[in-house]
Formats: C-alpha cells, sequence, structure tokens
C-alpha cells in the first residue's frame, strides 16, 4: 500500500512541476510551486504514517509553514517589487 501511495504522489508531483516550468503567468507558475510543497508535506505525512514515526507530522508542519511564508514572500515581492521597503509618507509636525 505504501509503494502505490508514494507512486501515485511521485506522478503527480512530476505533473505539477512540469506545469510549473509550462505555466503561462508567473501566478500559474506560483500555484504549481505551492502545491508542489503540499504534495511534498502530504509525502512526508504518509511516510511517517506508514512507518509509524509520529515525528514525521511535525516535520511535515514545518515544511507547511515555510511553505505558505514562502508564498507570501512571493507575492508580496510580485505586488511590490520590494520585500522590506513601506511606502508611507510622515507627518509634517
Amino acid at each position: 500500500m505504501l509503494i502505490v501511495v508514494i507512486t501515485a504522489l511521485l506522478v503527480s508531483m512530476v505533473l505539477i512541476l512540469v506545469r510549473s516550468l509550462l505555466g503561462p503567468t508567473i501566478y500559474d507558475r506560483l500555484l504549481a510551486v505551492n502545491s508542489f510543497g503540499t504534495k511534498v508535506i502530504l509525502l512526508i505525512a504518509v511516510y511517517g504514517f506508514f512507518t509509524g514515526r509520529p515525528d514525521f507530522l511535525d516535520l511535515a508542519i514545518v515544511y507547511a509553514l515555510i511553505n505558505f511564508i514562502g508564498t507570501i514572500a512571493v507575492l508580496k515581492f510580485f505586488e511590490y517589487d520590494d520585500l522590506g521597503s513601506v511606502d508611507y509618507q510622515e507627518d509634517d509636525l
């Protein structure tokens, strides 16, 4: 059963990787990379479940947080062309 599940996940990851390389827009590619990260999280969790190692679930949760923060950072970069600047004007007192 483990081999079937891992094979199905790897096939879907290859298809998502092809989509990320051929996507017509940057947002399609970003969605594909985010989906690839989600499949990696699922792969880590399934492997941990089938091998009886519940500590792999903790690794999957950490990877999910990194994937989420990375997606938000990339979207902010494409929206504002900078990750750290704050565009505001100070009021003259």
